[in-house]
């Protein structure tokens, strides 16, 4: 068993710290934001991701995890210690690694002994020799650390999961040793056979990067293709299916809709495009995805104000789902912000509601009205606009939606609605690629 010590108890911070909790070793997460850590020795989970109260719950009981303030305490108590703070994306794209820069001044000024300091971060590629100056500058003559890239792979929503049965582990290490320290640190996952990916520190940073943004233009260019599909007539979801049935391809991130959002492909794009023209090396591919991921967000806005007749002032909108994916609380870059906002700014009203973030869009838009149904949003509504392909949207009754709009227009970025019980039932609509059915 090894002391770790996770600095920053986010997303990635305390999905990673809970998870390696649970390989057997003793973690504590430590963060200075005083009202979150609170609630962690409180036993609440400040953030909603599926399973992870459970993961928590239990490797508190066992007594391997623990959460504290007292960030100079854990890294003096650790043997390994994992950067996992927020690297949000700054003015001129680029990622703004200046809490990766502050813990490592940190750890500088509190290394009692070799160890080894793990980012988890996604950060910009060079950032480890970053950390490293900053660790020298500020430690003790005479101290001992290796210096490891360990990107984390996690999808919001499915974070604990991809944690414990990860596809692969990349660890970029500076020395053989710390390698094999990490490597102990994932044995259960090296005992089952979970490939170790080793390489150097570079190498690593990039492929957390080259990752994402590949993902992201996946995405991109499906909704290009659906847009094409909607001017020639073709169905996007057969294409898409048929696609996805070449190995080559994979029918992964094959799915049209409202752009993409969350907290990584949004500024992960936009960070390796900086950093690929400061480098002058220009990566035209990325530029057109993060394009035509901001175009197709204004596209849903222009479907659903051609459905209500070319104008949102006096109309009063419903607006499902407000989180960017299902199975999380978070909105950050949401297409569902650029939605209201257009529709606010055209003079109309929005209902609100979100099975997991009506609270966290409160805080992008206090004073809209949230509701805690999708019945009662949709209630005496001109318009509805699906922005999140949560089931218990899957599973609306087409019947009662009808009969308790004012009128029955829908707008379904997300292809979650049979289009056939659509016509079936009288409702105007739109959808992404996909046959459509409004007076024009």
């Amino acid at each position: 068993m090894r002391k770790i010590t996770v600095i920053g108890t986010g997303y990635v911070g305390l999905v990673s710290g809970a998870g390696i909790s649970d390989f057997g070793h003793h973690v504590t997460c430590a963060d200075i934001v005083e009202s979150k850590i609170k609630l962690l020795q409180e036993g609440k989970i400040p953030i909603y991701e599926p399973g992870l109260d459970e993961l928590v719950d239990r490797n508190v009981s066992a007594g391997r995890l623990s959460f504290t303030t007292k960030v100079d305490e854990a890294i003096q108590q650790a043997d390994v210690i994992f950067i996992a703070v927020g690297t949000p994306q700054g003015e001129n794209g680029e990622a703004n690694i200046s809490a990766v820069e502050a813990v490592a001044r940190s750890i500088g000024k509190n290394l009692n002994g070799y160890k080894v300091i793990c980012t988890k971060s996604t950060v910009p590629i060079g950032t480890g020799d970053r950390v490293c100056e900053l660790v020298r500058e500020t430690m003790p003559e005479g101290g001992e650390f290796d210096y490891v890239s360990n990107p984390e792979f996690l999808r919001e929503g499915s974070a604990v999961k991809d944690f414990l049965w990860p596809d692969r582990v990349v660890i970029g290490a500076s020395s053989d040793k710390a390698f094999d320290i990490l490597r102990d640190v994932y044995r259960p996952l090296y005992v089952n056979e979970k490939p170790m990916v080793h390489t150097n520190v570079a190498t690593a940073e990039m492929i957390k990067y080259a990752a994402n943004a590949f993902l992201a233009l996946k995405i991109s260019y499906i909704n290009e293709v659906a847009n094409l599909c909607e001017a020639v007539g073709a169905d996007v979801h057969l294409v898409a299916k048929a696609m996805g049935q070449d190995g080559r391809i994979s029918p992964k991130f094959l799915h049209p809709g409202p752009g993409f959002g969350g907290s990584c492909f949004p500024k992960d794009t936009h960070a390796i495009a900086a950093l690929s023209r400061k480098k002058g090396v220009p990566m035209n591919t990325i530029d057109a995805a993060i394009i035509t991921n901001n175009d197709q967000k204004k596209r849903m806005t222009e479907k659903l104000k051609n459905l209500v007749g070319g104008d949102f002032s006096r109309k009063t909108i419903g607006v499902l789902g407000l989180a960017f994916k299902p199975n999380t609380d978070d909105v950050r870059e949401s297409s569902s912000i650029e939605m209201i906002q257009t529709i606010l700014d055209g003079g109309g009203k929005v209902k609100a509601y979100d099975p997991m973030a009506n609270e966290s869009m409160k805080k992008v838009f206090p004073n809209l009205n949230y509701s805690h149904s999708w019945e009662e949003t949709c209630d005496d509504v001109d318009a509805v606009a699906i922005m999140t392909e949560w089931n218990e949207f899957r599973g609306m009754s087409l019947e009662k939606l009808k009969k308790i709009m004012k009128a029955p227009i829908v707008l379904d970025t997300r292809n979650i609605l049979s289009i056939d019980k659509l016509s079936e039932h009288g409702f105007q609509f739109d959808n992404v690629g996909r046959k459509k059915y409004y007076d024009s």
